[in-house]
């Protein structure tokens, strides 16, 4: 029987991968295929083999020189764009090419290929705005004679590492969850004893692979070295699918997708030297260098607050209101008149904001430190958008004389309700003027 824990896992996979492309950015450091596969490598992983290419002519010399050897018969490759992002293979470059996986199968193709893939946007269901593409990965083509689903994750419910398996790879494992849960399996791994033979076992034959062949023992010290590389690297999840079988019985890592854990950035810092800045929201990177919890959205209404629950609490009455929140921003409870400055900053400048909302509980926060913030940021940069504030807590009445007498004009609201009805109200009234292409002035605002 499919357990509620699994379902539950799953789930919070699907949420990652339907969310805004940066989203984990900030907890979860994702990096490139090509760069997951060096490190399986690295750790006695099987891979195909694989180089990446920065230029079309660099991605020919690798398909015909060393994937290729002259005067060798030409065997096929795969070639990748390099995005961080799922479904390439069905997505869309912004210049019209479809898909960001191709079959290489005679000369001059790979250079065509990567000529069509890097320096474009490729649209993916993921990635809906476009994602550019730098790099191009070449890999030798793998005939599979079974493709199965191979994966380790860090697992609420169970406090540990999750060993999740199904002999139906190569398509999202989600969609199988939902029509097919009795073929996927578990194993919950004790992060004090590790991973243990009769798991690797299990699993191994619950992939469908026959016990005592030579395919059965090689995925088990896969399944080994993969949690070795899970456990040495800080991952919060390696993801392999497919996870191939091939006719010699080999058991190799098709294609694979690795997160590490931001907080051991210290301790593995070449990982974390190559992560890729131009795959991430640049929002989120500039406010991820002043410590801001900043998660892009898609509506129009800027928030800063300090704490995540009162930020969920500050988005959900703005739905409620008929609004949309255009972003997360938690500046936390020790955020300093810099860090406010550059959150209202970051706020100020995203054109999709028509107003900002600040909604403060001041405990450790104290109000005064976000009004100065606010005001310093209105004096470098001014004011162009409407701003509603919602100040409670520490120094909330030093903060209040302070707005008052800054000579910047803010919409002053006495509680949460209060302050979602006045942001909801101007962004709607910027929203329609931008809609008919008109300019519109709020007293104290030009916009």
């Amino acid at each position: 029987m499919f357990s509620s824990k699994i379902t539950s896992v799953l789930g919070r996979k699907a949420l990652q991968r339907t969310a805004a492309p940066a989203v984990g950015a900030i907890r979860n450091l994702n990096v490139h295929e090509y760069l997951s596969m060096e490190l399986m490598n690295a750790h006695q992983i099987a891979t195909p083999a694989g180089h990446v290419a920065s230029t079309p002519d660099e991605a020919e010399h690798i398909f015909q020189n060393i994937l290729n050897k002259p005067g060798e018969p030409l065997k096929d490759a795969v070639i990748k764009a390099q995005v961080l992002s799922g479904g390439r293979g069905l997505g869309t470059f912004k210049n019209g090419f479809k898909g960001g996986v191709q079959m290489v199968t005679k000369p001059g193709q790979a250079k065509d290929f990567a000529a069509s893939m890097l320096g474009e946007e490729l649209v993916t269901k993921q990635a809906p705005n476009g994602i550019i593409c730098n790099k191009v990965f070449l890999m030798e083509r793998m005939y599979m004679r079974r493709e199965m689903y191979l994966s380790i994750l860090m697992d609420r419910a169970s406090q540990g590492p999750l060993l999740v398996g199904s002999p139906r790879g190569g398509t999202a494992i989600e969609d199988i969850a939902k029509s097919n849960p009795e073929v996927i399996f578990t194993e919950p791994i004790d992060i004090v004893e590790g991973i243990q033979q009769d798991q690797c076992e299990r699993m191994a034959t619950n992939l469908g692979l026959e016990a005592g062949s030579p395919s059965h023992e090689n995925a088990i010290t896969l399944m080994k070295n993969l949690y070795s590389m899970f456990t040495q690297c800080d991952c919060t999840q390696v993801e392999v699918n497919p996870l191939a079988e091939t006719p010699e019985g080999d058991v190799v890592v098709c294609d694979a997708k690795v997160n590490f854990d931001s907080n051991a950035e210290y301790r593995q810092s070449s990982i974390f030297d190559k992560r890729d800045f131009t795959q991430e929201d640049s929002r989120e990177v500039e406010a991820s260098k002043y410590d801001l919890n900043y998660i892009g959205l898609d509506g129009n209404i800027g928030c800063m607050v300090n704490g995540a629950g009162l930020a969920m609490s500050t988005m959900d009455i703005i739905q409620l209101k008929g609004g949309a929140p255009a972003n997360f921003l938690d500046v936390g409870g020790g955020a300093t008149e810099d860090q406010v400055q550059k959150a209202f900053e970051i706020l100020n400048a995203d054109p999709n904001v028509h107003a900002i909302l600040v909604n403060i509980f001041g405990g450790i926060m104290r109000c005064d430190v976000i009004a100065s913030g606010i005001i310093n940021a209105a004096k470098e940069i001014g004011i162009r958008k409407p701003i509603v504030i919602r100040l409670q807590g520490t120094n909330v009445n030093e903060a209040k004389t302070m707005i008052e007498g800054c000579g910047f004009k803010m919409i002053i609201a006495e509680d949460l309700e209060d302050a979602a009805e006045k942001a909801v109200g101007v962004a709607e009234i910027v929203a329609q003027a931008d809609k008919i292409q008109v300019g519109v002035k709020f007293d104290g605002f030009q916009l």
